[in-house]
């Protein structure tokens, strides 16, 4: 009897993509060119500015110091304070549109020519290669048994990775913590403030493992920005591109002599020497088109221009470029997007400006007696009892004097003026005294002023209480 067949019913199980592909080290070749050049001034001038910003003073203080434990901010000259958050709010704003705004026009040139984690991983990457040799004695060191040779050279690298991300970690701190007190206490192993020595271990391994080993990591997997950049770009925004119909012409890309006509030979211009793909910092090969992980430091178009001047063709075959351009349509330079950014970028920033200029330094706040509506004295007026407050948000101390307007022939009693220290508050209590056929109603708006010993003024509102009008 013939048995009949059973069919398997067992469902297959489905292929996984990994989201996260596991870390493939990237032996990055050195290049020279004119964007090298440039990247290269930029970063530099990001770090020595980072690094010697601390170490400046202005008007006794650091010219930038977050004092967290006075709730001050010093920032060249100028003090902010808590009440000042709105200020902060309006800058983060403002950078946030600037970057929207650059990003429209030309990519992500922030990312290739000012970013801390681009600036900080080249600069690891240039103590590796002269420590360990370049690309290809990288690659063949690493590939080596070990050796005396391999582990000093290795041991070499980590150590100054080590420092540089130490010292990385104490200029940061003394943004916080005042860096001619840090340094002597780091000396002599005294750093008072726990949260000093906490920052100052976190950040050094933060910059240690995020420029030494995590890398491009940073900028495919965890930075954001890669991932929202795309929404911002359009047809006309300049990007690095590789020019298909000049590099895949005829045949398409390969290999060939010195002097062989590319057009004549009906071939693309692309040699496929795979430089552009050694000295990408993320790996990728630009001649597959526009990716998310490009991060736009042209070292692609460098590399590429050595190889057309090598083969003496025109540059160009890999350029900051656009789609438009690409596909030879016309440009569009001004468009919509780009001029509502700009023209929100530019009234954003007027209008912080003139905040800033405008923004007195001190505080003044008036607290009426609500204990009672008013009380008669002995000679028979009418007196409401005030609190003033005043803080002195300037870097230096001042003479502070009230007056007060808005009630005719009234009488202030009590203290009006007071010295005070950079930071500090100063309460003063004071009566206003009116006689009754002054009131012309039950409630006076009143105008209290606080004079500085430099003329600045600062003006609040009040209100004087009394019996009904007569």
């Amino acid at each position: 009897m013939n048995q009949i067949p059973v069919k398997d019913v067992t469902p297959k199980k489905k292929p996984t993509v990994d989201q996260y592909q596991p870390n493939s080290k990237i032996y990055v070749r050195a290049i020279t060119g004119f964007f090298q050049k440039l990247r290269t001034i930029s970063l530099w001038g990001l770090m020595i500015g980072y690094f010697a910003l601390p170490f400046i003073n202005w008007n006794g203080h650091q010219a930038v110091w977050f004092d967290l434990p006075t709730r001050q901010f010093h920032i060249f000259g100028t003090t902010f304070w808590p009440q000042d958050f709105m200020l902060l709010s309006w800058l983060l704003i403002i950078c946030a549109f600037g970057l929207f705004t650059i990003t429209t026009l030309a990519g992500r040139v922030w990312c290739g020519y000012t970013c801390p984690q681009t600036a900080w991983t080249f600069l690891f990457m240039w103590v590796e290669e002269k420590i360990e040799g370049n690309r290809n004695q990288r690659i063949k060191l690493d590939k080596a048994p070990s050796s005396a040779n391999k582990v000093t050279k290795k041991a070499a690298k980590h150590v100054i990775w080590i420092f540089i991300a130490f010292a990385t970690a104490v200029a940061f701190v003394g943004y916080f913590y005042p860096i001619r007190e840090l340094l002597p206490d780091m000396a002599q192993f005294e750093v008072s403030s726990g949260w000093a020595i906490f920052w100052l271990g976190f950040f050094t391994l933060a910059t240690y493992g995020n420029a030494g080993w995590m890398r491009e990591q940073v900028c495919i997997y965890m930075c954001p920005y890669a991932r929202f950049q795309a929404v911002m770009f359009d047809q006309d925004t300049l990007i690095v591109s590789y020019d298909e119909a000049r590099g895949e012409r005829g045949s398409g890309r390969g290999a060939r002599k010195k002097g062989v006509d590319p057009v004549e030979a009906e071939i693309g211009d692309c040699i496929d020497c795979n430089l552009c793909v050694q000295v990408c910092p993320t790996g990728i090969d630009i001649r597959d088109g526009l990716q998310y992980e490009c991060i736009g430091c042209a070292l692609c178009i460098d590399a590429c221009d050595s190889i057309m001047d090598k083969m003496d063709y025109d540059r160009g075959l890999i350029r900051y470029t656009n789609e438009h351009a690409l596909k030879g349509k016309e440009v569009h330079i001004l468009r919509p997007k780009l001029v509502g950014y700009a023209l929100v970028l530019i009234l954003m920033i007027g209008a912080f400006g003139y905040t800033l200029v405008d923004r007195t330094p001190m505080e003044l706040d008036i607290i009426r007696d609500r204990g009672s509506l008013y009380t008669n004295s002995s000679d028979g007026r009418v007196q409401n009892n005030y609190t003033i407050k005043i803080m002195n948000m300037a870097q230096e101390p001042h003479h502070f004097t009230v007056t007060v307007s808005g009630l005719d022939n009234s009488e202030l009693k009590g203290k009006t003026n007071v010295q005070l220290k950079n930071g500090e508050i100063g309460t003063l209590t004071m009566s206003l005294l009116a006689t009754p056929w002054e009131l012309k109603k039950s409630r006076t708006d009143l105008q209290f002023s606080v004079t500085r010993d430099d003329g600045l003024t600062l003006t609040e509102e009040s209100r004087f209480i009394g019996p009904a009008g007569r």
